[in-house]
């Protein structure tokens, strides 16, 4: 079987600690990942590269496209691209938080899934390639689990006090 891949682009290298959130996150889940540089605006030649050479690659793909402001990178990768893509970018609080609908209008045919926190995007990775892969798939349902056991003990905790 193939081992998936998880490629998370971003705009600049001002993206790259958001990005290894992503990355390390995808590793609980033993997804390989890979990170790149390529912003829509600045390098729209260099990031087709790059998509065409990814698409060339026999594995399960996902990509991640971290990009603020005007994120035209993940609508042009997801033009792209025949894999799935999912948006994930940063928050911001400039301009009332309005760079976020950039990654959520899209031209027809276009369907970048959105994502806002990082950890999430990786879940949502690992998700895709658990419908295929059932190591990743175990890996999933215990990092759920995890996840419930930490709320049942916060509420025995909180309950003890009484």
């Amino acid at each position: 079987m193939n081992q998936p891949l998880a490629i998370i682009l971003m705009g600049s290298k001002s993206d790259l600690e958001y990005c290894q959130k992503i990355a390390d996150t995808c590793q609980k889940f033993g997804i390989e990942t890979t990170m790149r540089i390529a912003s829509a605006h600045k390098t729209a030649a260099r990031l087709l590269e790059i998509l065409a050479a990814y698409e060339t690659d026999p594995r399960p793909k996902v990509y991640i496209t971290v990009a603020g402001r005007s994120n035209a990178l993940s609508g042009m990768a997801d033009a792209s691209v025949s894999a799935p893509v999912i948006a994930c970018p940063p928050s911001s609080s400039s301009f009332g938080g309005a760079d976020i609908y950039s990654s959520l209008r899209m031209p027809s045919g276009v369907a970048p899934l959105v994502i806002l926190e990082p950890e999430n995007a990786a879940l949502a990775v690992a998700k895709i390639f658990g419908q295929s892969n059932p190591e990743v798939l175990a890996k999933v349902k215990t990092y759920q689990e995890e996840h419930r056991q930490r709320l049942y003990t916060a509420d025995e905790d909180l309950n003890d006090r009484e």
